[in-house]
């Protein structure tokens, strides 16, 4: 087809968005941003596999948005293959992946052990490999898929007693990129979001109003992001819309990440120039 035929055709944008019959996975599907997600990807028409470490969690989502409750640790190569063998019986086949696994270990350096570090490095990073290596093998032997996941602004940004987590994420940011590179001559697709704060259920108990307050100061939005506004961006990196992106990490931020780390500074008025 000419160049000027591509160019002048004009898709159906909003069908572009659809994922009708498709099946997905979504681990961590069982509150937060992973239970938006799931609500997300079902109003686009998609099938979904509720993976939750929290049995009521995963029933409890799968209930509301007609989904298929499903219980593992995502750490474990025997689960997450049970996991993935489910969801192929239960839709013949997988067609994404969407991945919102991750607690913040939140200390100084010192203070890390090394539990503490290794177990940081598995809920964040080990569970996104075995995602990609399995799920990832399977769509590329059935034609292709699309996978996202959720980073973090830590894994781009230094945040203050956040070396192990954000280590963690900057980790999981790369193996994006690298997998998404691999993976792409096979019609397989591998993107993530890197949300700055998000009012969460989680961090809505360990955060007092007072510091949610200070966060809104100083993101330019003047706010948190909600887990919905996520979920979002996640359905836009699954869906043909995104169709030409792979190995991408998106900021989700409210332009945090547009700051210069310096402090205000008051200048006095330019002198006006003379003719």
């Amino acid at each position: 087809m000419p160049a000027d035929s591509v160019s002048n055709n004009v898709p159906d944008y909003l069908s572009l968005l659809r994922l009708d019959g498709r099946g997905f996975v979504v681990l961590g599907a069982g509150q937060g941003i992973g239970a938006q997600t799931v609500h997300a990807l079902t109003q686009a028409g998609a099938r979904i596999l509720c993976v939750d470490q929290d049995k009521k969690l995963a029933r409890d989502i799968a209930d509301q948005a007609g989904g298929i409750p499903c219980t593992a640790d995502a750490t474990s190569r025997s689960d997450m293959e049970r996991v993935f063998g489910h969801a192929r019986h239960e839709f013949g086949r997988v067609h994404g992946i969407v991945d919102i696994i991750g607690v913040a270990g939140i200390k100084p350096l010192a203070a890390v052990d090394d539990a503490s570090w290794a177990r940081q490095f598995d809920i964040v990073v080990r569970h996104a490999y075995l995602a990609i290596q399995i799920g990832g093998e399977a769509m590329k032997k059935e034609g292709g898929g699309t996978m996202a996941f959720v980073g973090s602004l830590a894994g781009d940004r230094a945040v203050p007693n956040e070396v192990a987590y954000a280590s963690s994420k900057a980790a999981l940011h790369h193996l994006v990129r690298c997998a998404g590179a691999e993976y792409a001559p096979y019609n397989v697709r591998i993107n993530a979001v890197a949300p700055g704060f998000v009012r969460t259920p989680r961090l809505n108990q360990r955060l007092d109003a007072a510091t949610w307050a200070a966060i809104g100061e100083a993101i330019p939005i003047g706010r948190p992001a909600t887990p919905a506004e996520i979920a979002g961006h996640l359905l836009f990196l699954v869906s043909d819309l995104s169709a030409h992106m792979t190995g991408e990490i998106v900021a989700v931020d409210g332009g945090t990440q547009v700051l210069a780390a310096i402090p205000h500074v008051s200048f006095a008025p330019s002198a006006t120039p003379t003719p």
